[in-house]
């Protein structure tokens, strides 16, 4: 059929048929409502079409925060990693703090059982963990409770310090100049009474990565002894 033979499409706007319009529009609303707002009806509605429309390119909610983690996992560049198994552990999880920090939302989303499980090929970053433990000498079975106890300090910490960056100032807590626990009877609490002018400014300290490194080694020193290597400085 010739270009001029052929039939006109309908006028006024046009049909989002882009995932990436949608995926655009998603993140937009997340960011300014948060993920637990965003709905099938709210992004219709950004986008200007009728819900069943939009019913065609994702099934519910949960299939379009699976899509937006998804396509954003994609995008992290798989870097060279260590031939240490010990240190490819550490480099890789370091990598998913460092995604998921940009994007807490998700840390939150993926905190739901079973999601992590359905990124597809974006899991790598698990294979690449769960492989290094069992490289180090872990069973499976090891290497699984390894990754576990990475995912969760890992995303317990991104989602701590983000909510704690949208604490509103006045909550009713203590002005920042007021040492923490000054309330608190220093017979009883002597320990917490006296680091309490320090405690603010030592939970902003980015500690992650040295915490990251004990973690790993306590876990391999335990799952894996007969293999693992002598203790390693903090700063190693």
């Amino acid at each position: 059929m010739s270009r001029s033979n052929a039939p006109h499409g309908r006028t006024g706007r046009p049909p989002v048929t882009s995932r990436a319009q949608i995926l655009d529009a998603a993140r937009r609303l997340i960011d300014r409502d948060g993920w637990e707002k965003l709905s099938i009806r709210r992004l219709a509605a950004e986008l200007g079409i009728g819900t069943m429309t939009l019913y065609h390119h994702v099934r519910d909610k949960e299939d379009l925060l699976l899509l937006l983690i998804t396509e954003y996992a994609d995008q992290v560049p798989r870097p060279d990693l260590p031939g240490d198994p010990r240190d490819r552990i550490i480099a890789t999880a370091t990598l998913v703090h460092d995604a998921l920090a940009a994007w807490p939302w998700a840390a939150e989303v993926l905190t739901v059982d079973g999601f992590v499980g359905r990124l597809g090929e974006s899991v790598w970053m698990v294979e690449t963990i769960v492989a290094g433990a069992i490289d180090q000498g872990c069973t499976p079975e090891q290497a699984v409770h390894v990754f576990r106890h990475i995912w969760y300090y890992t995303v317990g910490e991104i989602l701590v310090r983000a909510h704690s960056a949208h604490q509103p100032a006045d909550d009713g807590r203590p002005a920042d100049q007021a040492p923490l626990f000054s309330g608190l009877d220093k017979s009883r609490m002597p320990r917490l009474v006296a680091v309490g002018d320090q405690w603010r400014t030592l939970s902003a300290q980015d500690t992650y990565p040295q915490g990251l490194r004990a973690l790993v080694d306590g876990l391999l020193a335990q799952f894996a002894p007969e293999t693992s290597r002598k203790p390693r400085s903090i700063r190693s």
